[in-house]
């Protein structure tokens, strides 16, 4: 998914965030609704980490939702076509 999915599916999304960074509270991650700086900052609050790894992490987790999302759709192809 691209950042532009990521913040028009946030509250799907969420859950998946919270997974990755247990940290998070629903607040913050209702603050980052689906913005990647909003998120890059709270990774960097919450986990002490520099901004540069906090985009390196972000950018991991969205290519990881974009791979997801891909199988799922995928499989869906397969399995309409039997």
């Amino acid at each position: 998914m691209n950042w532009d999915q990521i913040e028009g599916s946030w509250k799907q999304t969420m859950g998946k965030a919270r997974e990755k960074w247990g940290k998070l509270t629903d607040n913050d991650l209702q603050q980052v609704a689906g913005k990647r700086d909003q998120l890059v900052g709270m990774l960097q609050k919450h986990y002490g980490i520099v901004r540069q790894e906090a985009q390196k992490q972000a950018e991991e987790w969205a290519r990881s939702l974009r791979e997801e999302n891909q199988a799922e759709h995928e499989a869906e192809f397969h399995t309409a076509r039997r």
